[in-house]
């Protein structure tokens, strides 16, 4: 029988031929050792000139594409193509993986470059975004990330000179970037006129924001900024491929063949052309150039690399060659000397010698060669060509002996005989040509009969047979007949008896018997490409299409062999052989065209090379997939076989819930909204479990550093006092926990469990609060854990298909790094405790040893002949010793990865061993506890667990001797055993042994009985026993007996004295409950009894039920069966008596709910509301009316499997599929009641029972084996645990009221500027889309050509300031802003600097205000509006603010995404940008205590919470926060890890666990009739206490997350905002409410919320609406719903108002008076406002009591015009501000209303399409006097020309219109409107502006205008909120213009002040006035 092993002996890579050129740039540089590092196929390459040697990187499993080189020179960052690229970082020195940076780009990664101190890299995909990503590369942590580019990144490159600065480019763009927060902000660079538009090649940054780039065209373009200043043009011939700087200047290369040396200016300093060398060649195109000192290395699209000496640039080093572009197939070695052939499709043949390593000939053919072949006697090279034809050369001088051609398809196999007499030629025509050699290659044959193309050829030894396979996997042989001369050809051979005496010169077919084990097993590919035997050391070696070498034995007959295997080529190795005298292995790679060659190391001298090379442990031999049928493994331990077979999948997990009731409730909308039963007044609390999992886990059981015991059962984690025995509960999980780690200091502990994304939660023992919850790696579940020594790192392993290892950060809740552990199930990893970097992991046929590469991990199996099955390891005394238990009983002991001998410790498999000081604790499967020296070289004691050595305090009794002992531990002197059935011992190191808990062994667990007047239960299990256990104090198994059979259901009779126990073979027996002696027993039914019960009072009958849907019912006393109840459809799942005894009721599998009469069994029916009205003994039916509400929305996925009403008939306990223990309030009528439910138990609960006296609560789990003991505690006491009723989120009840101001704050759209559209409806083309047709008769407005040209065409603008040279304007510098968002946004006016400036916003702009100067600045980086503010209050970041805004989302983070700025108040620098996934935007944002992290709540419609670290623009946690809006989410004053959040019906008290958030229900059952409200403002309080206000005006009072008082009726409308002072704790509610004499909208509480001042705002409104308040020293800052900022005096209540704006929006009426700074507004708001610009305030406001659209100076400033909206107009004297005349002649609003320049005419423009005129001079009553008519759309804009005789309209319709004054007639004559000089001019229509109108106005428009007073400018405003700069006139289209951002969306209006001083511009979303200062031109 053959070695069914791999082989032992192994391959090395020696030297690989070639470098990569082809398609790559950049890859080629000098390391600090003076070598040259590059990449080749799969392979990273350092190559020592001097020593001429080569190292390997062999870390990659595909192509690498990109390479960068750190800055110290020593480290190197590859990427590589693939499905799942990764980028490795690797020391050039050992060629050890330092970091592995995965999971983030996909098809591959083009471009790589490290920064200035090598901190950070930045990476390039191949995706179609080209996502580029910034990398911490040490911890393999992205830390920003942003789509590239739409076309291909071709380089990029770190600033040198700049921090956070990066350049990239590619096809036809480059790119700047600053990395700033987590965001990665691009600005495109501007080509100008300077250069044209192409694709860049390569870059290079310089000092002062200068870059240099190479394009395509061969310039070189100079940028400084992002502004291209100069081109070097011609700098090359073509595209430059490649730059690189260096100390001394620019090296480039292009595809001219020439390098250029640039000085550090950028002037030339030389050029060399490697054309003209003697080297080189027409074509020679540079990929790559390196310049060092004075050596230039340079790497050739043709995989050549030379190096040049600078001073001696004419004789260029050609260092290293291969085969260029074309695929690689053409393999023969010589027959005598260690020489290399190779031919590839570049028509090239070479020769290589395998001693020098390097090319010693090389000639070029005429056709692509497919293969090639040395005669025997070395003389003669044959190569066959792709086009079908042979050329024959001399191996001495290459010349050519002879050409013959054929075929005409691909020669793809050519063998010459061994006797050297013919040459056997296989082609793709199915043939194989014979020619002679001796004849001049004469055909002398032909072998036919293949079907398909011929693929491999062997001679035999004697030259007569030839073997062929073929394409269609077919095996020919041939034989040669003896006279040549008979042109007969080959003969098919089909005799095997003949066959087998034939003896093979030599085996390269990949066919045949003796090599059917290079095929897997259960395969039919083909995808070995090639083979080669060596038959004296019996192996052979494979290349196939994956890139892998693998060497097996030879022969190998079964499919499936082991092998060891190599990788190094990417894709497909075409050809392999073995060199002339064995010594070597070369294989060539088909599309990577290398050549690689291999040194073979045979069996005697691997064993001496093991320490000598790290190489050959990269490529992981005896690989995995080789894992084949061995026939001598031993069989697998019945135990462990049924451990790897859980899976612990679940249909349904608990995380699919809230998805899973979305979907319900939209179906049971109408159900849920009937009023629901309340849940119960009283509750439970866990209080002792009986169980311990030991049956599949194990090493979970350890001492605390008190001394107390922590194990976990179902899904609790169980901390037991054994002194006292009592239990604590981490209840953190809600699932199965599988795996249990302690923390070196024993005072924490991990816990993994079962989930579809499985979390590991850290808890602390003592007070069993959650530290650290660790998720979104672990699929399925978390099978193993463990701490590193130092207590800061976690290992686990997953439970997916490749049981995932991830190391944690566990504080922060960090992923170190992860990578794939194994197919196999793995049962242990253990970090070594010496250095926190390595790990091992021990599995089903896996020993694996790990170290920590950035974010990966590189693993190395251990070396064993055949790696045993592995079932606990721990390190040893030194950090190389490791010890692993296998399955059969050995202890392994290994060094590093080394297995150093065995020793057998046990029978059956070692499941657990403890390391200590001085020796080792072992358990097994005997059952036998061991201690061990620290060699294992003796064992010095050992302990069996027995009955007879038990200690009479145990708390149980053993179920048998010796069981199976799954964890061990040791501490106070105690050794610690758990074990498979589930008992926990202490055993003495004298020898006795404590049993300390217990609990049913595996399997399921469902009867459950209580007794009917002690405190005990009964329990019976699949496990085949019945268990009495105490559930007094002393908790402890009082008896139990072993069954032939499991039951599933038991009973006491009404006296407690006997026991039945229903069994699952349909039998059951009648016990004594006592003693547990039979006293009868039954066996009629086949199926398993489901149900047993006694009948009430004397217990005369029983009634039995059964899985085949009978209940029978037996007497006792006679023991007979006295009736059967038939007509069930399904099986019986419940059963009860009534009071009497007569009555049974049954629930069926089928939900039906029956009736029998006892004792015949006779069915009855009756009605549900007699039901109710029978009193029944017993209820633990779950079916009927009075149990309607225990069936939860989601009752689809689980059933509700047990019920128990208590004896008081108040409360229903049920259990379910889920895990969920629930209480209900009895009778449970109407759809989902409320409950209290409590998880513990993990799947499903499958019984439940209240105790004789409803003190106790008993539950059994299914699964979980675990019986749960629950204390019932009635209203009285106070609930620890978090128990809202899991439906409560349908809320039928009101919410505590409606208030508008709320509703519209929850229900408002914010409008992203991007997406904006019309705020006017206009109709019509736009301007800048309208054709020109000059024809009379259409005289719509249309622009004709002047008729007349003689006289001077007169001023378009009259010109005030006409003695002054006119200046145009260059630029605005924003001066002022009047506004503040108060109406929907909170809490977002703050005082800084000690209260000296105060902080708030508006628009999308943040406004620092001085109080003492009144001068403001602004924080203008916000690309949208800014929705919330908050400041950092601790000491470290003074002044640093955080501003959130809207924005899109979209999948990848741009610009637009809506972000966060922090940002320093006083320098307005910022310091970290932070974009996130909210889509729509952010609403919240809070710093915690530290001022490190920042919370943010989003629009989208989660409503997630996201915390970050602000500083590194890190994410730490994200997670859902509520369905419904959240309005504020605040952390706690004094946390870092607790806050709180308030919405619509929600309030949450939130708990930053390492990187998971959890959340808990605010609990309201404490107070009568506390109902959930809408929550809208949070402040705290000392000792966990916080204050949420509500929509009705209470304040809630909450410790930790239960309501404890409510403050009622704090304010008389909703309380809008607090803020809790830090000094002194004092809280200020701010709220709507009407002023009074005792209350006010403000009000300053203690710290308790018990008493209050109130304060009234001296603001003269009906109602006040406080919406933000701020207390600094002895102030109150508020802010107003009417955008008032308010300073309130604490002691003297003095208000003192310091910022006003209108209140509703739009503004839409500006005016500017004619001779000072000051100008009017007009809103919506119903107020006209007069501002002053030197004075920086509001002056006057006038309450119209309606909504203004429009207000105008007259000419001489002594009158205003008012237009409204309800088409009345007023006039108003500018002195006394009294109304001179008011009219109404329209009713639809007025749209613009303006004074003629000589004061005589008023013009009103309307809606409806009309201009009225009004002749002021005959007084107030103002009569009409004409109108305007035929007006196509209602008026805009009306402007009056210089004399007053016309008024020009610009129209909804985009038309521009001018009328005659005051007679109404159109001018339609071009001629006379080309020679109107305006007075002003505001029109967005006309020729003279066309310009203004961009190209992306189809949504929205450009909605108003202003012509400067000098009349060369035009100022414009528009929908996307940008205010605009032109000259003027601007009659081109698309003018140019400078833009300002700062208004939301909808500029209204747009305004020049006198003299052309200031610009006023209106916003219409944003309420608020901009005033920007004009600068001038200079003279």
């Amino acid at each position: 029988m053959a070695d069914r092993t791999a082989p032992n002996c192994h391959l090395r890579l020696e030297w690989v031929y070639g470098y990569r050129g082809h398609q790559c740039r950049n890859n080629l540089y000098y390391t600090a050792a003076k070598e040259i590092v590059y990449f080749v196929a799969g392979v990273g390459v350092v190559y020592n000139t001097r020593e001429h040697k080569q190292k390997f990187y062999l870390g990659h499993n595909d192509d690498i594409i990109s390479l960068a080189l750190h800055p110290e020179r020593v480290l190197v960052a590859t990427g590589q193509v693939g499905k799942e690229p990764y980028i490795c970082v690797w020391d050039s020195y050992t060629v050890q993986t330092v970091s592995i940076l995965k999971d983030t780009h996909t098809h591959g990664i083009a471009c790589l470059a490290f920064d200035l101190d090598g901190q950070c890299l930045v990476s390039v995909g191949l995706d179609s975004k080209n996502t580029i990503c910034v990398w911490d590369w040490r911890r393999g942590k992205v830390l920003a990330a942003a789509p590239g580019h739409t076309d291909r990144i071709f380089d990029i490159s770190w600033d040198l000179y700049q921090q956070s600065k990066l350049v990239s480019c590619g096809v036809k763009h480059i790119k700047f970037w600053s990395l700033c927060g987590n965001a990665l902000t691009p600005k495109r660079g501007v080509f100008g006129r300077t250069g044209e538009l192409q694709t860049i090649l390569c870059v290079a940054c310089a000092r002062d924001e200068v870059t240099y780039s190479g394009a395509l065209n061969g310039d070189i373009y100079v940028w400084k900024g992002v502004n291209l200043i100069r081109t070097i043009q011609g700098a090359h011939g073509s595209g430059i491929f490649s730059m690189n700087a260096c100390e001394e200047g620019f090296a480039t290369g292009g595809r001219d063949g020439c390098i250029r040396l640039w000085d550090l200016s950028f002037k030339p300093i030389t050029v060399i052309d490697l054309r003209e060398t003697d080297q080189g060649y027409k074509g020679l195109s540079v990929r790559s150039v390196c310049w060092r000192g004075d050596h230039i290395l340079v790497g050739t699209q043709d995989s050549e690399i030379f190096e040049v000496v600078v001073h001696d640039r004419t004789k260029p080093f050609l260092i290293m060659q291969g085969h260029c572009e074309g695929e690689l197939w053409a393999l023969a070695v010589h027959p005598t000397k260690p020489l290399a052939m190779t031919g590839s499709d570049d028509r090239s043949v070479r020769i290589w010698s395998l001693i020098d390593h390097a090319l010693i000939a090389r000639c070029n053919m005429e056709e692509p060669i497919r293969c090639a072949a040395v005669s025997t006697d070395g003389i003669h090279l044959s190569l066959g060509m792709k086009d079908g034809s042979f050329t024959v050369l001399r191996v001495r001088d290459m010349t050519e002996v002879v050409h013959i051609k054929d075929r005409k398809e691909a020669i793809h196999e050519l063998k010459y005989s061994p006797d050297g007499s013919h040459l056997a030629v296989g082609s793709n025509d199915n043939s194989v040509d014979i020619y002679s050699v001796v004849q001049r290659y004469k055909k002398v044959g032909e072998c036919v009969g293949s079907l398909s193309f011929i693929t491999h050829m062997d001679w035999s030894t004697d030259s007569k047979y030839l073997q062929t396979n073929d394409g269609s996997g077919k095996r020919l042989f041939y034989r040669m007949p003896m006279l040549m001369f008979l042109y007969l050809g080959g003969k098919e051979v089909t005799n095997r008896e003949e066959l087998k005496l034939v003896q093979w010169s030599t085996w390269t077919c990949v066919l045949g018997p003796e090599v059917n084990g290079i095929w897997p097993k259960y395969s039919d590919i083909n995808d070995i490409n090639s083979l080669d035997a060596n038959f004296s050391s019996q192996v052979l070696v494979t290349a196939d299409d994956y890139g892998l070498v693998k060497l097996l034995r030879y022969p190998c007959i079964r499919k499936g062999a082991k092998f060891k295997k190599y990788l190094g080529h990417s894709a497909h190795i075409t050809n392999v052989r073995w060199s002339h005298d064995y010594q070597w292995v070369i294989s060539i790679g088909g599309a990577d065209h290398s050549v690689f060659q291999w040194k073979f190391v045979p069996e005697r001298k691997s064993k001496e090379t093991l320490h000598i090379a790290p190489q050959e442990m990269l490529a992981d031999s005896n690989s995995e997939e080789s894992d084949s049928d061995q026939s001598d493994v031993p069989e697998m331990d019945s135990e462990i076989e049924q451990e790897t077979q859980h899976t612990y999948r679940r249909q349904v997990y608990k995380e699919d819930l809230p998805q899973l009731k979305e979907q319900y409730k939209e179906k049971h909308r109408a159900a849920a909204m009937k009023k629901r039963e309340r849940a119960p007044a009283s509750g439970a609390r866990l209080h002792f479990i009986h169980g311990y999992r030991g049956y599949d886990c194990r090493s979970n059981l350890f001492y605390t550093q008190t001394g107390e015991i922590v194990y976990h059962v179902a899904a609790v984690g169980v901390v037991y006092n054994r002194q006292q025995n009592t239990q604590r509960f981490y209840l953190g999980h809600d699932d199965d926990i599988l795996c249990l780690a302690i923390h070196p200091l024993k005072d924490y502990v991990a816990t993994g469990q079962v989930g579809r994304d499985s979390s590991i939660h850290v808890w602390e023992t003592e007070f069993l609060k959650p530290l650290s919850v660790l998720k979104g790696f672990h699929q399925f579940g978390v099978c193993t854990l463990d701490f590193s020594a130092d207590g800061k790192r976690l290992a686990s392993v997953g439970l997916d298909d490749n049981h995932t290892i991830v190391l944690w950060d566990w504080r922060k809740g960090e992923k170190l790094s992860a990578f794939r552990g194994s197919k196999d199930k793995i049962f242990v990893v253990k970090i070594n405790p010496y250095m926190p970097d390595k790990l091992i992991t021990a599995g089903v046929k896996h020993m694996k040893f790990w170290h920590k590469a950035g974010g990966g991990l590189i693993g190395k199996k251990g070396s064993m002949g055949k790696t045993e099955t592995m079932m606990c390891a721990v390190y040893g005394w030194t950090e190389e010793m490791v010890f692993s238990g296998t399955c059969t009983g050995d202890i392994c002991i290994w060094r590093d990865m080394f297995l150093v001998k065995t020793v057998k410790a046990h029978d059956g498999p070692v499941f657990s061993m403890h390391a200590l000081e001085k020796g080792f604790v072992t358990g097994g499967k005997d059952g036998i506890v061991a201690l061990w020296d620290d060699t294992f070289e003796r064992c010095l004691k050992t302990y069996a667990i027995k009955r007879s050595v038990l200690a009479p305090g145990s708390k149980g009794l053993l179920l048998e001797d010796n069981p199976s002992i799954r964890a061990i531990s040791l501490g106070h002197g105690h050794i610690l055993v758990g074990t498979k059935n589930g008992e926990i011992l202490e055993v003495d190191k004298s020898g006795p042994i404590t049993l300390l808990v217990q609990g049913h062994m595996e399997g399921e667990v469902w009867g459950l009985a209580t007794h009917p007047h002690l405190p005990l239960c009964a329990t019976v299990s699949d496990d085949k026993t019945l268990r009495i256990w105490d559930l007094s104090p002393s908790h402890c198994m009082l008896a139990v007996r072993k069954l032939k059979k499991g039951g599933r259901c038991c009973c006491f009779s009404p006296d407690g004295k006997a026991l039945a126990v229903g069994l699952n073979d349909g039998s059951f027996l009648i016990v004594n409950a006592d003693t547990l002696e039979d006293l009868v027993s039954f066996h009629h039914r086949k199926d398993i009894i489901s149900d047993i019960r006694f009948s009430p009072g004397a217990g005369k009958y029983l009634a039995v039920a059964s899985g085949d849907s009978f209940v029978d019912i037996y007497n006792v006393m006679s023991s007979k069966r006295v009736g059967v109840c038939k007509g069930s459809m399904n099986y019986i799942t419940h059963l009860d008596w009534d009071k009497r005894g007569k009555l049974l009721q049954v629930n069926t599998a089928a939900k039906e709910q029956l009736f029998f009469e006892a004792p015949r069994g006779k069915k009855q029916t009756i009605p549900a509301s007699e039901v109710e009205k029978i009193e029944w003994s017993t209820w633990t039916c779950v079916l009927g009316t009075s149990c309607e509400g225990v069936w939860p929305v989601v009752s689809e996925v689980t059933e509700v499997t047990a019920a128990c009403l208590s004896n008081d008939r108040q409360v229903l306990a049920t259990g379910d599929d889920l895990g969920y223990v629930k209480l209900f309030r009895y009778p449970v009528k109407g759809k989902y009641a409320k409950f209290k439910r409590y998880v513990a138990h993990s799947t499903h609960v499958t019984n439940v029972r209240w105790t004789h006296d409803d003190s106790l609560l008993v539950s059994v789990g299914g699964a979980d084996t675990s019986l749960m003991i629950w204390s019932h505690e009635s209203e009285g006491c106070r609930e620890v645990r978090q128990c809202d009723s899991e439906e409560s989120d349908i809320q039928s009840e009101d919410d505590g009221g409606y208030d508008s101001d709320v509703t519209r704050e929850n229900e408002i759209n914010y409008v992203i500027k991007a997406l904006s559209t019309n705020m006017r409806s206009m109709t019509g083309v736009k301007p800048h889309l309208q054709q020109k047709e000059p024809s009379v008769d259409e005289r719509q407005g249309v622009v004709r050509p002047p008729v007349s040209r003689a006289l001077p065409v007169p001023e378009k603008l009259q010109t005030n300031n006409v003695g002054k040279k006119k200046r145009p304007i260059e630029d605005l510098v924003l001066e002022l802003v009047f506004g503040y968002r108060g109406n929907d946004c909170r809490n977002n006016v703050h005082y800084l600097n000690e209260g000296a400036d105060i902080i708030y916003h508006t628009a999308s702009v943040g406004v620092v205000l001085n109080l003492t100067t009144g001068i403001t600045s602004f924080y203008v980086e916000h690309s949208d509006d800014i929705l919330c503010l908050t400041i950092n209050q601790h000491p470290k970041f003074p002044n640093v603010v955080a501003t959130g805004q809207v924005g899109i989302f979209s999948i990848c983070l741009t610009a637009t995404s809506p972000s966060i700025h922090v940002w320093d108040a006083m320098n307005k620098q910022t310091l970290s940008v932070l974009r996130c996934y909210h889509s729509r935007g952010i609403c919240s944002v809070s710093f915690s205590a530290t001022g490190k992290l920042l919370l943010s709540v989003g629009l989208d419609p989660e409503h997630t919470i996201t915390i970050w670290k602000w500083q590194e623009g890190a994410k730490v946690a994200s997670r859902s926060g509520h369905t419904q809006r959240i309005f504020v989410a605040e952390f706690r004053p004094d946390s870092d890890t607790q806050f709180v959040s308030v919405g619509i019906k929600h309030v949450r008290f939130w708990t930053l666990a390492g990187r998971a958030l959890l959340s808990k229900k605010g609990v309201l059952s404490s107070i009568e009739d506390a109902r959930m409200q809408t929550m809208l403002s949070v402040a705290f309080g000392a000792n966990n206490l916080t204050f949420t206000g509500t929509i009705s005006g209470d304040v809630c009072v909450w410790k930790e997350h239960i309501l404890v008082r409510i403050v009622a009726k704090a304010h008389t409308g909703p309380v809008f905002t607090m803020y809790t002072t830090l000094r002194d704790g004092l809280i200020v509610t701010g709220g709507k409410e009407r002023p009074s004499k005792e209350g006010g909208a403000l009000k300053l509480w203690d710290q308790e919320l018990k008493r209050c001042r109130a304060f009234r705002l001296e603001t003269g409104q009906i109602i006040d609406c406080v919406r933000s308040v701020c207390r600094g020293k002895g102030k109150i800052l508020v802010g107003t719903r009417n955008a008032e900022i308010i300073e309130v005096g604490e002691k003297n209540a003095a208000c003192n108002i310091l910022v006003n704006g209108h209140m509703d929006g739009p503004i839409w009426g500006l005016g500017a008076h004619p001779t000072r700074d000051v100008f009017l507004s007009a809103a919506e708001d119903g107020t006209v406002r007069l501002w002053d610009i030197p004075e920086r305030k509001m002056l006057n406001k006038v309450n119209l009591g309606h909504p203004a659209r429009t207000v105008s100076y007259s000419p001489e400033g002594d009158m205003v015009a008012i237009g409204m909206k309800n088409g009345e107009f007023i006039i108003l004297l500018v002195t006394s501000l009294k109304i001179w005349g008011k009219k109404r002649d329209r009713r639809s609003p007025i749209q613009d209303i303006r004074f003629s320049p000589d004061s005589r005419y008023l013009a009103v423009g309307s809606s409806e399409n009309a201009v009225d005129f009004y002749d002021l001079t005959l007084g107030p009553q103002l009569n009409r006097i004409n109108c305007c008519r035929d007006i196509p759309s209602f008026v805009i804009q009306m402007d009056f020309s210089a004399d007053s005789c016309y008024v020009q309209l610009s129209t909804g319709a985009y038309k521009r219109l001018v009328y005659e004054v005051p007679s109404g007639k159109q001018v339609t004559e071009q001629a006379v409107i080309d020679r109107i000089t305006w007075a002003t001019w505001t029109s967005v229509l006309g020729d003279e502006v066309v310009g203004i109108w961009s190209r992306n106005t189809d949504k929205a428009d450009v909605t108003c205008a202003c012509v400067s007073h000098s009349g060369l400018n035009i100022v414009t405003g528009d929908d996307f909120g940008m205010v605009k700069l032109f000259d003027f006139p601007c009659p081109e289209k698309f003018a140019k213009h400078k833009r300002f951002l700062g208004h939301s969306a909808h500029v209204t209006n747009i305004r020049f002040t006198n003299g052309d001083r200031f610009v006023i511009s209106a916003g219409g979303d944003d309420r608020s006035l901009f005033v920007w200062k004009c600068v001038h031109a200079p003279h």
